[in-house]
């Protein structure tokens, strides 16, 4: 009795992959459209910053898990950073790149650096971005450079002070730009 219900749900199975095929072939190729045209051309950056690796040991062993810090931007102003926790490295990256996308924030860009200086404060993390004259390029360090790319900036000067962590430094850096602001929205403000 068992066996005949597996037969007739195979059997509707390969019924509705069939018409699932047929109605594909259908609609002609001219007028299908591809993911391209459907989602036009997204250029984001996608950057790892750092992959930490952690251990609990429990009765039966120890169970490994990573944490991947990430960053995200488009190059025309918007960037967002975020952090993401699993057991297997790729899944920790994919979960970052879904937080940093949800983060994003707009950069006021002018030129190609900032429009005044500020500091970024996170924790123990302050970070100094200040704007610079145009070919002086990106002087950061390798936590802070990814950020600035992702944003579109190519003439800025940093310096971290106090705290290293490059998960505090980056959120140190996002705080850091989300103060920035153009002359004439001050003048409104």
């Amino acid at each position: 009795m068992a066996e005949k219900k597996d037969q007739k749900e195979f059997k509707k199975d390969e019924a509705d992959k069939k018409s699932a095929k047929e109605l594909k072939e259908a609609i002609p190729r001219e007028l299908k459209k591809t993911y391209q045209e459907i989602h036009p051309e997204e250029e984001t950056v996608e950057k790892v910053i750092s992959i930490k690796r952690t251990t609990k040991v429990t009765k039966g062993g120890r169970k490994l898990n990573f944490g991947a810090v990430v960053v995200v931007g488009d190059k025309k102003g918007n960037v967002g950073c975020g952090f993401g926790k699993a057991n297997e490295v790729p899944n920790a990256i994919k979960k970052g790149i879904n937080d940093a996308k949800k983060n994003m924030i707009n950069v006021p860009v002018k030129g190609s650096t900032i429009p005044h200086e500020v500091i970024g404060r996170y924790g123990a993390a302050v970070v100094l971005l200040k704007p610079a004259a145009e070919g002086t390029g990106v002087i950061a360090g390798n936590v802070i450079r990814p950020v600035c790319d992702a944003a579109g900036i190519k003439d800025i000067l940093t310096k971290c002070l106090k705290s290293q962590t490059p998960s505090n430094v980056i959120k140190a850096t996002m705080d850091g730009l989300k103060k920035l602001r153009f002359k004439n929205e001050l003048l409104e403000e």
